[in-house]
Parts: C-alpha cells; structure tokens; sequence
C-alpha cells in the first residue's frame, strides 16, 4: 500500500519513504509512527496506542515518545511549531493532518473509500441496500440485457447475507433515471446504500463502472471500473459481481464504523456498536482488542439472537489465545470455539460465523478439524476472502504449499484492503518457503511484516525466512523489530500459534528461530 501525500509517498510495501521520487532518511520507529498516522488519518492517535503499535507495549518514557514525533516531523521537513503534517493535541495524543490519498492497484482502486463524508444524525441499525438497474451509454440490442442482469444478480447473491438487508428488484428497478435522486431512495425505500452503475460497449469492449454511495449523505464511498471484451461477456458479469460482493462485505461496515464513531456508544443500538468494535477488533493489540470484546459483548446483550456478534466475540477470544495476551489462554480458547458455536446455532448460513468456527480449532493445535467448517463459509459465500485465507493458512500448516497459494492468491485478489491482508502475505511467502522457492518467500513475508497493523508473529515470520534464505542481515532487522514487539518471544509460543505439521519443515524453522534469538524451552 503507497499513500500520497505532496510531496511525499510513504511506499510501505518496501519500507520507504520519497519525496518527488528520491528516498529520504527516515528511522524504523520513525517509519512506523508516521505509517500509523497516516492510515489512521482520520482520527486521533494517543501515545497508548503509538507505545502499543511502535514500541509493541514496552514501558518507555514520555521523552522517547517525544524524540521519536520531533524526528519523524524531521524527515517530512516540519516541526513543532509550523506542525504542517503532525499535530500535537496537548494532553491526548497526535494526529496527521495533511491530506494522503491511498494508491492501490489498478483492480482496487477507490474513489474516496476511506473518506466518507458523515452527517451529524447518526442512524443506527442493520445496513440496507438498493441496487438500481444499471444505465447503458449508447445502445447495443445484443447485450442490452446485461444493465438489468448484473444488478439482479447481485440482488440474488446478497440476499444470502444475513447481516445486510437487501431491497427487493421489484421497489429498486421502479428507480430507472439516468440520475437517481438518493435522498428520494432512502426516504421511499428506506435505504442506507444505493449502488448504481453505468455499462457502455464501443466495439468489442465492454466497460462497467459502479458506484456505492451512502443515501444518508449522499457522499460515494467507493468506485470501481471493470472491463472485458464482449467475447466473454459471461465471464466479465461474474468478475463483476464476485468483485462487488467482496467490495461490499468491506466498505459498508467501514461507513458503518466511521459514522457509529459519531455518536457515544452509550447511545447506539446492537448494530451501531458492533460496527463500532469492528473498528478496534483488527488493531490487533490488547487495549483494541479489549475494546472490541466489550462493544460486542454489549451487542449480544441488547440483541441476545445478533449471529455476528457472537462470531465477533469469537474473533476476539481467539485474537487473545492466539496472540497470547495473557498467560493462561485456556478460557480464551474455549470461548473461541463457544461464541462461534452459538453464531453458528443462530445463523447456520453466515459465513464469518462458520470461518470463526473453522479456526477455533487451530488453538487446540488440530488446524484439520476446523477445515468443514471453513470449507462452508466458503461454500455459503463463494466471494468470502477470510475464508480462502483461512483455508489457505490450514494448508500451510498442513504442509500442502501449492494448494496454500492458490487459496491466499484467491483472498488477495477478492480483498486487496482487507484489514488481514499482511497475514495474507505472510502466509504466501511460508507457502513458497515450503516449494524452495526463497525469493518469493522473502519477497512475500516482508510485505507482510512491513504493514503498520502486523503483531509481532509475523515478523518472526520474515525473521525466519530471511535466515533460511541466508541474508542474516535481514534476519537481525526483523528478529529485532519482534523481539521490540514481544521481548518474551519463544519457539513454543510460535508453534503454538502455527501448529506445523511436517516434522523436517518444523525443525527448519525451530534451527532459523533459535538463530535469530528466539529461546527453544
């Protein structure tokens, strides 16, 4: 991920940092403060999550917190007092304030996703959403159909989904104007999302260009457009739709979040604070992850049959057992495997529910076990990209590289922003380390250590292979952002996480992790 921000690019798949296409200098703690502002630009960050996130919660004074804001401000030519790009908030925290602009590739790119406008009446509940029939540019009688067909089809797919209501075809295709007006939608149909397109054909090319805007506002929080020729206009419709689907299952809870932000939680029903928790539960941190656990425990209360927020509350148990927050992770464990089970009992067919369910069993060191369950939430929806990356982490473990890739590259190419992308990454790169093949694996593991939100595992992970290919320098500089991150790192705490199940491929590991400094006991 690059974001833009003139003069600058923070380039954090390499770990760089330019200014008009030249490098600058830039330390690793200042690196990582300045990528934590800048994907958090739209709030405050405080100097509990900057300890949590740079120093990986080890006591450090208030002057290191200050050294390492005045040089990061160094390496972007500001200071304390012009405070151009860094803002101090006496007494709270800090936040970036300039204006940095994500750049992803071609087939992500968005239009103002992450920056949706919000009006101050905050409206609660379960999304809904009206999916208008597309508007044709021009005239082709031989596929003028495909305006009405994507459209349906999206209405069928999404209907599945539990945690979004969908408005019926016969209320939305009623809005067939070349302008719609969104505030009429959401006053008729009661709508919170209105998703539009335009389909034009100019000679064997067919071009389709949506749009998800938020009625509420009226602000468009995300944009896409797709291509293909009229040859395969079949497998163009479905690239669409699958595409689509997965851009929904992010970008709604997104705005949900942002706007569930403006309102104090006390005041928000089930829904608003679920989404609210969303927002911590992929910090992958203690106090987030606390947070997240709370917000969806409060949800479960005020609506005791809310299927998503018990799987919720799974992802947060497991995120503790998983990343051993505490010492004794046994009640983590089962509650991982209970809350997933009660989702599942309420709402046999969500498959967050059914993936929460599926990795429970990877804390019981039987990864295997859980792969029916993970296998469904696929099956339920073939568009879920946690749930090809939770298949594609099991075969990992299993030993089976190939098939890992496969389903990784699959949960990469339906979710480019996923908020586990890094550990889609790094799990590529133990996929080629398993075929020998140690360049991509560096390449692929240190994409995944670079992201700002990576827990210190996976930078055991890129420490490892760097050693295992042989570029020890590599190896010292990620075993030392780990070891900074989780000085109490050890081989049974890393196989604990990752139950290998190879016996050659876990002595390889054990000798490079003892290498870089981890304890074998």
């Amino acid at each position: 991920m690059r974001y833009d921000f003139e003069p600058f690019t923070l380039d954090m798949d390499r770990g760089l940092l330019l200014k008009s296409g030249e490098d600058v200098a830039i330390e690793p703690r200042a690196f990582d403060l300045l990528s934590l502002l800048v994907v958090n630009q739209d709030r405050m960050v405080d100097k509990d999550e900057i300890v949590e996130k740079v120093w990986g919660g080890r006591i450090v004074s208030e002057a290191a917190i200050s050294t390492v804001i005045k040089t990061t401000r160094k390496a972007l030519g500001d200071d304390g007092i012009t405070q151009k790009y860094i803002r101090t908030l006496r007494g709270r925290g800090v936040r970036f304030v300039g204006t940095a602009h994500p750049t992803v590739p071609a087939q992500a790119r968005t239009a103002d996703a992450l920056v949706p406008s919000a009006d101050p009446m905050v409206d609660t509940g379960r999304p809904s959403i009206a999916i208008l029939p597309f508007r044709m540019v021009g005239y082709s009688e031989a596929y003028s159909a495909i305006a009405d067909a994507i459209p349906a089809e999206l209405i069928s797919c999404l209907s599945r989904l539990r945690w979004l209501t969908v408005i019926s075809r016969g209320s939305t295709f009623r809005f067939r104007h070349d302008d719609p007006d969104l505030s009429a939608i959401h006053a008729t149909l009661g709508a919170k999302y209105c998703l539009t397109g335009l389909v034009e054909i100019y000679g064997a090319v067919i071009a389709v260009l949506v749009e998800l805007s938020d009625t509420r506002t009226q602000a468009v929080i995300w944009s896409e457009r797709f291509s293909g020729t009229v040859s395969d206009v079949n497998e163009t419709r479905n690239d669409i739709v699958t595409h689509l689907i997965s851009a929904l299952e992010l970008h709604v809870p997104l705005n949900e979040a942002k706007r569930a932000r403006l309102c104090p939680p006390e005041n928000l029903d089930a829904w608003g604070i679920y989404h609210l928790g969303l927002q911590h539960m992929y910090r992958f941190n203690k106090t987030d992850n606390q947070i997240a656990a709370g917000h969806f425990e409060r949800a479960t209360q005020l609506e005791p049959g809310f299927a998503r927020a018990y799987a919720a509350r799974s992802f947060t148990s497991f995120q503790t057992a998983f990343l051993q927050y505490t010492t004794d992770t046994n009640e983590d464990e089962n509650n991982a495997r209970r809350f997933a089970e009660k989702c599942v009992e309420i709402d046999p067919v969500d498959p967050f529910g059914n993936f929460t369910l599926g990795r429970a069993h990877w804390l019981r060191g039987d990864p295997e076990a859980g792969m029916p369950w993970i296998d469904r939430s696929v099956e339920l929806s073939p568009n879920f990209a946690q749930g090809f990356y939770a298949h594609g982490w099991a075969d990992v473990m299993a030993g089976r590289g190939a098939e890992a890739l496969a389903q990784l590259e699959q949960a990469i190419s339906l979710s480019p922003l996923d908020p586990l992308l890094y550990a889609m990454q790094c799990a590529r790169g133990l996929a080629y380390l398993q075929l020998e093949d140690y360049d991509n694996a560096l390449l692929w593991a240190e994409k995944g250590a670079r992201a700002p939100g990576a827990h210190f595992l996976i930078r055991a992970i890129a420490a490892m292979i760097c050693k295992i290919k042989g570029d020890d320098e590599k190896a010292q500089y990620w075993a030392k952002a780990m070891q900074e991150r989780r000085p109490d790192t050890s081989v049974a705490m890393f196989f604990k996480a990752f139950p290998f199940e190879d016996a050659e491929m876990r002595a390889l590991m054990t000798s490079a992790l003892v290498s870089v400094g981890l304890k074998n006991d």
